[in-house]
Formats: C-alpha cells, structure tokens, sequence
C-alpha cells in the first residue's frame, strides 16, 4: 500500500509496479538525459551537486555509495571533490551507468568508480558498509520510499551520513506560479522533442510536485532511524538539500 502520491505515480500504465516502468523510461532516455538535464536546469544542477558534496567534507567519507546514480555526474564530482578510497555508483537503469561507465573511463577514474545494478527497495549488501550515501535527484522514483531509506540505513555504518538532493516545488507567490508554467509546459515539450520517450518528460514533473519535501521529508528521514536530520531550499525552493545521520 502506498505511503505518499508520488508512489503512485508511474511513467506508462498501471498494470506494471512502478521499479519495472522506471527502469524502462531511464533505458529509453539515457542517451539524450545528460543534454536534456543540463538544458532544463540551465547547468544549475552542477552547483546543486557541489553544494550537497561539500556537506559531506569534514567527514572525510572513504566509502561512499551513490544511489540512483544515472550516468555518474554526482559520482563522478564527488570523487574530485572528496578523493574517497572507493565509490559505487547503483542504479536499476544499466543503459544509464552505460553512459556513466563511459564517462568514468574517459576520466581515467575506472580504478576509483564502479557501477552496480541494485535495487535500493533490497540492496545485496551486508549491515554498516558504507560511511555516507547519496542520493541526487532518484528517490522520487523509489516504489516504496521508506523501505528505500531503511536499506541505506541499514548499509551505512554508524554515524555514517546521508545526502539527497531532490528537486522540489516552490512554494513562493509567482515563483510558484512560473514554475507551474515552467514544469507543466516547457519541460514536457522539451523532453518529448529531444528525448525518445513521449512520456517521461511528463512523469518526471509530476513526481516533484508530489514528492514529500522539507519538515515533511524531514520526518520521514527521522522515521527511518536517521538523527539531526536538516534541510536547506536552493535556488528559490526548485531543489532541496537533505542532510542525516546515522
């Protein structure tokens, strides 16, 4: 039974459980997604990733699991920033962590970031591996959003962190409004010129606006076990910043 709307959400029909549908749509999209994602968020979303990266800084991670890691941007950025000693990127989508095992290569960083199929809802992994976890604009399409966040805390060691970055819908007057606009007309039109999938441009919009966010997130964060949990709003509320503690 579903815990919150955007659980319900799904790319092409509702026969099909959601995990299944979203594999899918990443497949389809993973050769245009890096175009279209830089496109749409104006490259903003290179900032937003060095923001939550830095976060983690002072913790000095040397094991750190990327959730939902697409074609490896934030895999990719952390290790440049934070020089971990390992850092596994997991995803359901293999034709997305194609592209990031390509990008990887090209970077002379293979020794440094694999790429795992995983399913966050069930991860293969024993308890307390990984000293902190980050999840960049993926876990708005997890199936059961709690049960996602109980395996990342399950697998992270005590006192190990967690990240998320997660685009979110403002809430301010007018900037709530073109946002609106912004989402439900230029994004879909967008996507569905320059993207194989018809669809995804639209399913992708609709998680934002339904997706839990700030004291709501925060909650459930502290719900899963996860302490001193704190959330900072970027760029007039289009993306939020989710900080935790094992």
């Amino acid at each position: 039974m579903s815990r919150y709307p955007q659980e319900t959400i799904k790319p092409y029909n509702e026969s099909e459980n959601k995990t299944k549908q979203v594999e899918e749509m990443f497949d389809n999209i993973a050769p245009t997604y890096d175009h279209l994602n830089h496109l749409l968020s104006f490259d903003i979303d290179k900032f937003w990733r060095r923001k939550a990266i830095r976060m983690l800084k002072p913790f000095q991670p040397q094991q750190i699991m990327d959730v939902a890691t697409g074609t490896g941007d934030f895999a990719i950025q952390a290790y440049q920033i934070l020089r971990p000693k390992r850092l596994l990127g997991i995803d359901i989508s293999e034709g997305m962590m194609n592209v990031g095992r390509e990008k990887v290569k090209q970077a002379h960083l293979s020794e440094y970031i694999s790429f795992m199929k995983e399913d966050c809802m069930s991860l293969s992994f024993p308890d307390n591996q990984f000293d902190a976890i980050t999840v960049a604009f993926g876990i708005r399409n997890f199936e059961d959003l709690d049960k996602g966040l109980r395996e990342m805390y399950r697998v992270l060691i005590p006192e190990g962190h967690l990240v998320i970055l997660e685009l979110s819908y403002p809430e301010k007057f007018i900037i709530k409004q073109l946002y609106d606009i912004y989402a439900g007309l230029i994004i879909p039109t967008i996507g569905k010129m320059l993207s194989k999938d018809h669809m995804a441009y639209t399913y992708l919009p609709q998680t934002i606006k339904a997706f839990p966010q700030g004291e709501v997130m925060k909650n459930i964060l502290h719900k899963a076990g996860f302490r001193k949990a704190i959330f900072k709003r970027l760029t007039f509320g289009a993306c939020t910043l989710y900080f935790a503690t094992k």
